[in-house]
């Protein structure tokens, strides 16, 4: 009974070997795409503040009266849900996932990106807007300002009153936050600079026309510089979760050695306890 118990032992530390292996690929593969991923989201910021700075400018103006800062009369919201591409990333689907849901009803259009938000969206009884964008890791901006052209027309033209975005920010290595951010229409939240008081820029074209060139770059960049930050989030969570699992199989092997060294050693114990009970005899 000892030697069964002991080779079950053994072939169970061996598949938990094979499994740290595994994990323990899949935490330097991750974190080799994050030092890129994060490189990559960090190249955005920049602009991001400059087009910021840009629309606090022409929202800040007097008299400004603009669709895209009207909400629209539909009560249809559509919202850009941006997940994985693959799972074995902790909560990170999950938390954006729950926040969806929270927010999608009868007379919601979903944008998916990341090939599990397709998946998970496509199986459901939701309209998407589109099913294009699988691979959130290979998004482009010239994709994004694809989808930011497809997002106005639908604003523009009524066919959903509001524009949602739900994704995660990458606040550090070991910490991303889900989020939900109104794209349109343009709130006084959104740039809260905008409320400040500042000299009136003279604007050519009128600050209405203006907006109405800027916005489709804003919007892009909006959507390029949530995708950076997903992808970012997913690599750092996909290491951490590795990482954990990795550390959890080697705790899981020395528990198992200690309990195979016991084994070994009582079923020495009753093998020497029986050659000394039969000399006796």
């Amino acid at each position: 009974m000892a030697g069964a118990t002991m080779k079950d032992i053994k072939l169970r530390i061996r598949s938990v070997e094979s499994t740290k292996q595994i994990t323990s690929a899949m935490q330097l593969v991750a974190g080799s795409k994050l030092r890129r991923a994060r490189q990559r989201m960090e190249d955005t910021r920049p602009y991001m503040a400059a087009v910021r700075e840009v629309m606090a400018n022409i929202a800040s103006h007097r008299g400004l009266d603009s669709p895209f800062f009207r909400a629209g009369e539909s009560a249809a919201r559509c919202l850009v849900v941006i997940a994985g591409d693959r799972g074995l990333a902790g909560h990170y689907n999950a938390a954006v996932f729950k926040l969806a849901d929270e927010l999608i009803g009868s007379d919601t259009t979903v944008l998916p990106i990341g090939k599990k938000a397709v998946e998970r969206y496509t199986r459901r009884a939701v309209t998407l807007l589109s099913s294009d964008y699988v691979r959130a890791e290979h998004i482009s901006a010239v994709d994004c300002r694809a989808m930011a052209a497809r997002l106005i027309a639908g604003f523009l033209a009524g066919d959903f009153g509001q524009v949602t975005l739900i994704g995660t920010t990458f606040v550090s290595a070991m910490a991303q936050e889900a989020f939900v951010e109104s794209l349109l229409p343009v709130t006084p939240e959104t740039f809260p600079s905008a409320e400040k008081p500042r000299a009136q820029m003279i604007m050519e074209p009128a600050p209405a026309a203006l907006l109405k060139a800027v916005m489709p770059d804003y919007l892009a960049g909006c959507l390029y510089g949530a995708v950076c930050d997903a992808v970012a989030c997913e690599m750092a969570s996909r290491r951490n979760a590795m990482d954990s699992a990795t550390k959890n199989a080697e705790q899981m092997i020395s528990d198992l050695s200690l309990s195979y060294n016991r084994a070994r050693q009582s079923s020495i114990t009753q093998e020497i306890t029986e050659i000394v009970a039969g000399a006796e005899h």
